[in-house]
Order: structure tokens, then C-alpha cells, then sequence
């Protein structure tokens, strides 16, 4: 009973500090406009974070004009490049959701994802209905934007599907293999050739900036065997002799070209083809060409996988990630 009676008093002479400390202001008791104006200062990635800390913080995350600040330049051209149209009644924080995630598109395709089908299918065996919902056939489209979640800068990436490849056609020389490593699950695998040579384009609303090309790359068979990742280098051969050389172009006459010997067999490189920029005053997509090629023909080449063409914000290039 004594310590009943302890409890108790303690609780009664505790109870006017806890009703200060319930006078004292918080983080909860701060205006959502004020606290829209803070977050508009954080990057995205904070912006989700903070969303957290409370009711206060979490309505403010919704504020358009938090996220309009994040989103690209002319992020509508953008939406309809990929979308073939312009989705009505979204907020921009939907927006940014759809663009800093990996979107794909081709040029004869548009995806839609805020639509998403919904039907219902009957097995007879089971009794039962299944629900299906089509989501984007991602591995169907050859190339994908998105938006890097730090920066907001636009990235982009097209699958060598989508690309000239001398040859390509011809078993002898080239196949398509499953690759667990490529955002489009397969590459291009080359066996062996005398002139190599890959060309692509795209055309694309790019936000103002200066923008880096690169070319993903293999040199050997990616496998695996008994769950381990292995290479075959047996077929390399070629690529020491005489350098690689890639060029870019894009339609207001910027030329940039590089060249090397492809020496690191067993990883995935990223070979840089060059740069471009784009400059604020452009409205209109940016016409891009890139190329790739070994046209000497005193020698084959052989032993190298291709997989795609990316482009991404030359300030983000130090940290481009494997795919």
C-alpha cells in the first residue's frame, strides 16, 4: 500500500511540470506554410524523411510548390514523351513519384501507369477468380527515363535492341543471351566479327544541362554456374590491338569522340563516348547520335557483350551506378 501511495504522489507532484512541458511549442506546432517554405530547401530524398516526423510535416510534404522546384524544367514535355499525353489532376508530388522511378518507352509505344488495367479471369479447375493487373511490360520497351532522386536531373537508357548493330542478324557473329545484369534482361553477345560497328539515335526533351554518353559493356560470356557468377574469356580476342573508337553528335552541330582499348574482361564498364549540352533557351527535344566502332579489318574482334546506351547528368557521372 506504501508503495501505492508512493506512486501516486510522485504522479501528483510530477503533473505540473508535464502540463509545462505541454505549454512548451514543438515541431507539431509550427504552420504548415512555414514548414512547406523549410522543406522546399531539402532534396527529396530529406523531404520523404522529414514527411515523418509528424502531422505537420507530412501535410507540408504534399505542397506543389515543394515539389515543383524538384521536378525538371519543362517536366510536362517529359510526361508526354513518355506518356503520349499529358495526365490531368495529379499532383506534382505524383509526378515526381513517376519520373524519379524507372520508366520505360519506345517510339512507337506509350505507357500509361496511372490507368492500370484491371480484369478478372475464371478457372473452372479451382473455382476460383484470379485478379490480373497489367502492369508495364517493361522488358517489351527498349529505352527508359528517369529522374535522379538526388539531383532531379533527367537519365536515360536504351537497350542495344534498340540500336544498329552491323551483323546483328547473323548467328554466326552475334547473339542475344539472358542476362540477370541488364535492366532489359538480355545483351548482345559478339562472337566474332571483322567490322564492328553500333550506331543509335534518340530524340528527347532534355532539361538544360551538360549531359555525359556512356556505353555499357562486357568483355567476355557473363554466366552461371552452381549459383556463381562466372566468365567466359575464351572468345576475347581483338580489343588490344587497336583502340575502340566512340563518337557522338547532336543536331546544332556538338561533336565529341573518345577512344580506347577494352582491357578489363569480366566486369561491366562504362566507356564514356562523350558529352553535350543542352542550353536553356532550347523548347525543343534534342536530337542525339552515338557510335561505336572497330573498322579495322586486318584483324576480328570477338569475346564482348553490349548492352545499352546511357545518358546521364555529366555532374552525376562520378557516381553512375550498375545496372
Amino acid at each position: 500500500m506504501g508503495s501505492g501511495l508512493s506512486l501516486f504522489t510522485n504522479g501528483s507532484s510530477s503533473s505540473p511540470s508535464r502540463e509545462r512541458d505541454l505549454l512548451k511549442p514543438g515541431l507539431g506546432d509550427l504552420p504548415e506554410s512555414c514548414v512547406a517554405l523549410i522543406l522546399e530547401k531539402l532534396d527529396p530524398v530529406e523531404i520523404c524523411r522529414f514527411s515523418k516526423l509528424n502531422r505537420a510535416f507530412r501535410s507540408a510534404s504534399w505542397a506543389d510548390f515543394v515539389w515543383e522546384s524538384k521536378l525538371p524544367h519543362d517536366y510536362g514535355s517529359i510526361l508526354e514523351k513518355i506518356l503520349g499525353g499529358f495526365p490531368e489532376k495529379l499532383r506534382k508530388r505524383d509526378i515526381y513519384n513517376f519520373l524519379s522511378r524507372v520508366n520505360s518507352f519506345d517510339d512507337g509505344t506509350k505507357v500509361h501507369p496511372f490507368s492500370q488495367r484491371l480484369s478478372v479471369c475464371f478457372v473452372p479447375e479451382r473455382k476460383i477468380h484470379v485478379l490480373i493487373r497489367f502492369f508495364d511490360v517493361f522488358l517489351l520497351l527498349l529505352q527508359k527515363a528517369w529522374v535522379d532522386k538526388r539531383t532531379s536531373d533527367l537519365c536515360l537508357c536504351l537497350s542495344v535492341k534498340g540500336l544498329s548493330v552491323t551483323g546483328i542478324d547473323d548467328r554466326r557473329y552475334w547473339n542475344h543471351i539472358p542476362s540477370d545484369e541488364s535492366r532489359f534482361s538480355s545483351v548482345a553477345y559478339l562472337q566474332h566479327v571483322w567490322w564492328f560497328q553500333v550506331d543509335g539515335e534518340i530524340e528527347f526533351p532534355f532539361p538544360a544541362g551538360t549531359y555525359s554518353v556512356f556505353f555499357r559493356l562486357h568483355l567476355g560470356k557473363p554466366g552461371k554456374r552452381c549459383g556463381w557468377k562466372v566468365c567466359n574469356t575464351e572468345q576475347i580476342h581483338g580489343w588490344d590491338i587497336k583502340p575502340v573508337q566512340f563518337q557522338i553528335w547532336t543536331e546544332d552541330g556538338q561533336h565529341s569522340s573518345s577512344q580506347c582499348k577494352l582491357t578489363e574482361p569480366g566486369t561491366w564498364s562504362h566507356y564514356h563516348a562523350g558529352d553535350f549540352v543542352v542550353g536553356k533557351s532550347k523548347s525543343s527535344s534534342t536530337k542525339l547520335k552515338f557510335s561505336m566502332t572497330q573498322i579495322d579489318c586486318t584483324h576480328t574482334k570477338g569475346g564482348l557483350c553490349v548492352d545499352s546506351v546511357i545518358v546521364y547528368p555529366s555532374s552525376c557521372k562520378d557516381r553512375l551506378r550498375r545496372f
